[in-house]
């Protein structure tokens, strides 16, 4: 049952300590209560810091079609301690007000198949009751979203820091519905580089400089330059339409509309921002802009650009018609909120096109949005956006660690949970033991929708915002990019 929000590359309660070690889970043993009450072991003390070692990176492996990086699907276990406001209720009315994205006949077939764990021991009945320091365990089946096959390019590497040139479409850490398809584990599994801490932050969807530091030491004394705002940070874009050769200041506050599909818009009661531009070129329909953001919020450079009328060329968000005729212009929607997000997902559902958001139709069936998550796909802060299916979060700057909390196979669907429910031996499919990783890809699972389910690949063009990281600058160091294609003065579409 995950409970998203956007994360730091550090540890909160979920997350994993060291390399190779999950949250903890208590110790399975027990021992007699007077009158039968149930006894629930203390929690273990948690590791800090979000480390991941050969035993995630293992769970699965990659493979490589029509120019996508793939995730082959593969089991995980989501694991969480029990919310304080869940104590004193059944597990069944926990499934039935908090996560209705699933029907009880899922849970139910869920915990005959042994794949829900109470204190790791199998979940007989969902009628029992929550108590303090109850630790739960939900096994899926998991798919992940494909991402493009472009590399990702080392600009540099020392004993502090390692630099990145990111890809388009790769969030940055585990999040949502994404896992192996990051740039921590593609950095871990394929680069040997491990133990990373995040020093600044990436949209999903941004290409270009991403910084890491190699020691904790190292990204204290960076963290302490961002602080004092000592770090220098320029993107490069491409917009609609001719924008203004003079610079152009933008302070337009912004607001957090919807933390689920990841959108914010300009609002007084937002918080303040800057954010400086500077035409490059221009070759007659659209511009090559620079763009010097002096703060950091979610969706800053984008949401900026839509309200002064020029939003990046192919923003999958900002530059949709559901913002109304001027595309959001000044700020001018002519919608309420509901009515924008709802607008949005029909234009991407219409286009088969949530994928490109790195979302599904399950991320929307949910039961309702997470206080916690400051983003989606691209979270700021530190977690899933979805409660129950781990489903993505969409915002721009990302910082997400790794979560671990419970949570259901995605999507309502049409196959007979309750003669799943009623088959004895349904087991783990590929998995008895219930163990992460192995050979889960290999089969269908009985009961993951989405391994009935035929999907739309997005093309690797759709995975390419012409938003680009160029250059990092800070007291003692400066990391550049190339300059990419598209920002060229005489590229042409």
């Amino acid at each position: 049952m995950a409970e998203p929000g956007p994360g730091t590359g550090r540890a909160r309660q979920e997350e994993p300590g060291p390399a190779g070690k999950d949250e903890a889970a208590p110790a399975p043993k027990k021992r007699r209560l007077a009158g039968g009450e149930r006894y629930v072991p203390p929690p273990r003390k948690l590791n800090a810091g979000v480390s991941f070692g050969a035993e995630h990176f293992a769970e699965t492996s990659y493979y490589f079609e029509g120019g996508l990086r793939k995730v082959r699907p593969y089991y995980f276990d989501f694991r969480t301690y029990c919310k304080g406001r869940w104590v004193g209720r059944s597990l069944l009315h926990v499934f039935g007000t908090e996560f209705r994205a699933q029907p009880l006949a899922y849970y139910r077939a869920a915990a005959r198949a042994g794949r829900l764990r109470l204190n790791e021991e199998p979940v007989r009945d969902l009628d029992i009751v929550l108590k303090n320091n109850d630790f739960l365990r939900n096994t899926v089946h998991r798919h992940e979203p494909p991402v493009t096959a472009q590399p990702i390019r080392i600009l540099a590497e020392d004993e502090e820091v390692v630099v990145v040139d990111k890809p388009s479409s790769l969030p940055v850490h585990p999040c949502g519905r994404f896992r192996h398809n990051t740039v921590i584990f593609i950095l871990g599994k394929e680069h040997g580089l491990r133990e990373l801490h995040t020093l600044h932050r990436l949209d999903r969807m941004t290409s270009g400089v991403l910084m890491f530091a190699k020691t904790a030491a190292v990204s204290k004394r960076i963290d302490e330059q961002v602080r004092l705002r000592q770090l220098e940070k320029e993107y490069v874009c491409r917009v609609v339409g001719e924008f203004p050769e003079h610079e152009v200041v933008c302070e337009e506050p912004i607001l957090v509309v919807s933390y689920k599909v990841g959108v914010c818009r300009v609002d007084p009661k937002g918080k303040p921002c800057q954010t400086l531009f500077q035409r490059l070129s221009y070759n007659g329909s659209s511009s090559v802009v620079r763009c010097l953001p002096r703060t950091g919020r979610t969706h800053q450079i984008r949401v900026h650009l839509q309200f002064l009328g020029h939003p990046i060329v192919n923003d999958p968000i900002y530059n949709m018609e559901a913002w109304g005729p001027d595309r959001g212009k000044g700020g001018k929607i002519g919608k309420t909120d509901e009515e924008l997000l709802k607008a949005l997902v029909e234009e991407h559902r219409s286009k088969q096109s949530l994928e490109v958001l790195g979302i599904g139709e399950e991320d929307l069936n949910s039961s309702g949005e997470s206080k916690d998550c400051g983003n989606s796909g691209d979270c700021t802060k530190s977690a899933e956006a979805d409660p129950v299916n781990g489903s993505s979060c969409l915002a721009e700057d990302e910082k997400d660690p790794e979560r671990n909390d419970v949570a259901a196979c995605p999507l309502n669907s049409d196959i007979n949970l309750e003669m799943l429910e009623k088959d004895k031996e349904l087991s783990l499919c590929g998995n008895p033991d219930g163990q992460t990783g192995g050979r889960g890809w290999e089969e269908k699972d009985p009961l993951c929708v989405e391994c009935r389910m035929s999907r739309r690949d997005p093309s690797p063009k759709e995975l390419v915002m012409f938003l680009h990281a160029l250059r990092y600058k800070g007291a003692d160091f400066e990391y550049c990019s190339s300059m990419p294609e598209w920002a060229m003065e005489d590229w042409q579409e």
